[in-house]
């Protein structure tokens, strides 16, 4: 398998490092004539000014964590990020942020074994990671600036994936994940659009990702949407009673999930 195009539930393959670049010449173009001061909702206390910073900082620190081959968590983040002073800038940092990232792309074997705080033991972690963190806060800011945000399907769906199959792993940054856990209950998630079917599965010692489910599979509680609906539903973009989807079974179970596994 060519690890630069991993699938994510039998869906259409993904080249994770071009649509980094994709991803953040959508978000610069978003940003044009734009007042960086606008207040972003789904980042709540965040200005225009902040997301940008945080989304070229995240890409420069990977890139930074894939040159340094790390073996185990970093310690301190020394990474010379060279944000301008001058937020009018900010705009075509970012867009040379994503050429760092390429850089480091084209220096590193994305089948290097490597530390990641995810399952995925290799470099091609961090790429993955880096593309569903330009790509949402690009959506976000098409929110703050009043937009309807749209996702390639194909992406929608590989996020789902490396949301879900990662999200076990997320205690150390967001510990209401901890809270996940229930006497072997599972949730399931349904595209409507097209393929894409995952089952979570909470026991008492946790919750993970199950292999791909059988379309006869029962689940406790069922939310149906879009590919991009769902995938913005997970990260906390939309709410699940929202009128972009139909669910059905336990709503308490569907509650304590939402409660807990936001990132």
């Amino acid at each position: 398998m060519n690890p630069l195009n991993r699938p994510a539930h039998g869906a259409a393959t993904v080249d994770h490092r071009a649509a980094i670049a994709v991803e953040t010449t959508r978000f610069v173009a978003a940003l044009e004539d734009a007042d960086l001061t606008t207040p972003v909702p789904s980042c709540p206390d965040w200005t225009l000014a902040d997301l940008v910073k945080h989304t070229g900082s995240v890409q420069r620190w990977f890139s930074s964590l894939l040159h340094a081959r790390v073996q185990e968590p970093p310690r301190k983040r020394e990474v010379d990020l060279r944000v301008p002073d001058r937020q009018e800038e900010y705009a075509e940092w970012l867009a040379e942020s994503a050429t760092v990232a390429a850089q480091a792309f084209a220096a590193t074997d994305p089948e290097l074994p490597m530390w990641a705080w995810g399952v995925d033991q290799h470099a091609r972690f961090w790429v993955r990671r880096m593309l569903f963190e330009t790509l949402l806060h690009r959506v976000d800011a098409d929110l703050a600036l009043g937009r309807r945000p749209t996702i390639d399907r194909p992406l929608a769906i590989d996020g789902i994936d490396e949301f879900l199959v990662n999200l076990p792993f997320a205690t150390f940054f967001a510990p209401d994940v901890a809270n996940l856990r229930a006497p072997d209950k599972a949730i399931r998630f349904q595209a409507t659009d097209g393929d894409g079917d995952w089952s979570v599965r909470l026991r008492p010692d946790g919750f993970g990702l199950e292999a791909s489910p059988a379309s006869t599979d029962t689940a406790d509680a069922t939310v149906q949407g879009t590919a991009t609906d769902l995938l913005l539903l997970l990260y906390g973009r939309l709410h699940h009673d929202a009128t972009a989807f139909t669910h059905d079974g336990d709503k308490d179970l569907l509650t304590h999930w939402f409660t807990n596994s936001a990132l």
